[in-house]
């Protein structure tokens, strides 16, 4: 399919690649991941401030990763006609008003409604953010464009959530999610001057969630978006019990830190040959993910092996989400925003199946299995981009 905009929002974008508003939108998605993360670094200073356990906290990450699974695909549904600019406005605006209502809440049940909200809001801007990148770029440099706005995801995991547990820490975990609303009112100042507006998709255009997902490749890549976070959140939820239960004497901060680094790398070349090369780069991804395997369940007790590992880990993840997001939206055109909402949905039942299926492994055989499950769905993804050279993940592109 072939997607057009009006010539204003194409000619613009067409001058050279509008970075500040792609680097805006990389904040956005910064405010969304930092949201999403923060309680898991303060969860014994929330508990104490609520009064509950440490395990009662955590369902605040439970609450929103919730809210983004059950509102992703209908928010998206229902906005497709919305312009733009004004919905992602609406959006850094329920994030501003739910982290203001977690910081001031004055009990557990209060603030997982707030976590809620914030992960339906989730939902929503991670659904149209990816469309949003693309259609405001040359369609030559869509790719790039998409890479550079998801930069916010690994500054906010390898910086954010660190900063974040240190402010926590130090001044009290309410003012780390009131800075996170403070943050969303500069960014939609930000927005309102620096990112171009874009229409959205007409009313001729949008088929039905259920002609989507029968659009040649899209079942294929939300396959692989499945299996392949899946072996990634496997190994990187437990990141901790796998270090502590291998004896290494390597810190999971300094270890998420360097991963977060690596990850930089990965989107850096992602950037420079996903608009000429999107096949090969997705499955030289997933390729290193088992070679990453292969080095963790290798290692024994060795500090470099395990760093190397997480360094060649860190670079195949880092582009992995522009990979996919790229490869969906050209395979259904004008209808990205409503492919990128249920990528959207699978990647969180990723996670959630991550840590339920390695909660079962850590408590029964241990960590140290952890990366022959992470080699075992990653060669499933990768045979499965092999399989998608038609539509998914065609050949020559």
């Amino acid at each position: 399919m072939t997607t057009t905009f009006p010539a204003s929002t194409r000619d613009r974008a067409r001058e050279s690649l509008p970075i500040p508003a792609l680097v805006t939108m990389a904040c956005t998605g910064f405010i969304v991941i930092m949201t999403e993360t923060l309680p898991a670094g303060l969860l014994p200073q929330v508990a104490g401030g609520l009064g509950v356990s440490e395990g009662g906290a955590g369902q605040l990450v439970s609450a929103y990763a919730i809210g983004t699974v059950l509102a992703a695909i209908p928010a998206i549904m229902l906005t497709r006609g919305t312009r733009r600019k004004p919905l992602l406005l609406a959006g850094l605006l329920g994030f501003l008003i739910a982290n203001a209502v977690t910081a001031v809440s004055p009990s557990l049940a209060v603030a997982l409604v707030a976590r809620f909200i914030g992960g339906a809001f989730s939902g929503l801007l991670w659904g149209m953010l990816a469309g949003y990148a693309r259609r405001i770029a040359a369609p030559e440099h869509a790719g790039r464009a998409l890479a550079i706005a998801m930069t916010g995801t690994p500054v906010a995991l390898s910086v954010g959530t660190p900063l974040g547990a240190w402010l926590g820490s130090t001044v009290g975990w309410r003012w780390s999610f009131a800075a996170m609303s403070l943050l969303s009112v500069v960014v939609m100042v930000i927005v309102k001057f620096v990112v171009p507006d874009a229409p959205g998709q007409s009313a001729q255009t949008r088929a039905p969630l259920t002609r989507v997902l029968g659009i040649p490749g899209v079942a294929t890549i939300l396959a692989v978006v499945f299996i392949w976070m899946l072996a990634h959140n496997l190994l990187y939820t437990y990141i901790a019990s796998y270090l502590q239960q291998m004896r290494l004497a390597l810190r999971p901060d300094v270890a998420l830190l360097v991963f977060g680094v690596a990850a930089f790398a990965g989107i850096w070349i992602t950037g420079v040959f996903i608009d000429r090369a999107l096949r090969r780069l997705t499955l030289a991804s997933v390729a290193l993910f088992i070679v990453a395997g292969a080095l963790l369940a290798a290692a024994q007790h060795s500090t470099v092996f395990v760093l190397l590992a997480i360094v060649l880990w860190g670079v195949a993840f880092g582009g992995a989400a522009t990979q996919l997001q790229t490869a969906i939206g050209e395979a259904v055109g004008e209808n990205a925003d409503a492919a990128n909402a249920m990528l959207t949905t699978s990647f969180n039942l990723a996670i959630f199946a991550g840590s339920a299926l390695g909660a079962v492994i850590v408590d029964g055989v241990g960590a140290q299995v952890l990366p022959a499950g992470m080699i075992a769905l990653s060669l499933v993804a990768v045979v499965t981009v092999g399989c998608g050279r038609r539509a998914a993940f065609p050949t020559g592109r």
